[in-house]
């Protein structure tokens, strides 16, 4: 008996995505078919967004050492020079 009870009420978010599907339903399906499309083309082109970004970060990090490193030993070398 409770689980006839506890059937018939639905939880709001089961109504909020059953009213969702309706709507759904109503677009076309050129719509939906392009829709699908474009968001598996977003999945596959975040690969190669992702392997780019790692490349800029190591080659910003590699610039930054070599600016510290490069920048440190110019002044060395500039204060040996006055000293003679």
């Amino acid at each position: 008996m409770g689980k006839k009870d506890a059937s018939t009420t639905r939880l709001p978010v089961d109504q909020y995505r059953k009213q969702i599907g309706k709507q759904d339903y109503k677009k076309t399906k050129l719509v939906l078919k392009a829709t699908r499309l474009k968001a598996e083309a977003k999945k596959t082109s975040s690969g190669f967004r992702d392997a780019f970004l790692v490349i800029a970060a190591i080659l910003l990090f590699v610039l930054c050492v070599y600016a510290f490193f490069y920048l440190n030993l110019s002044t060395e070398i500039n204060l040996d020079s006055d000293g003679d």
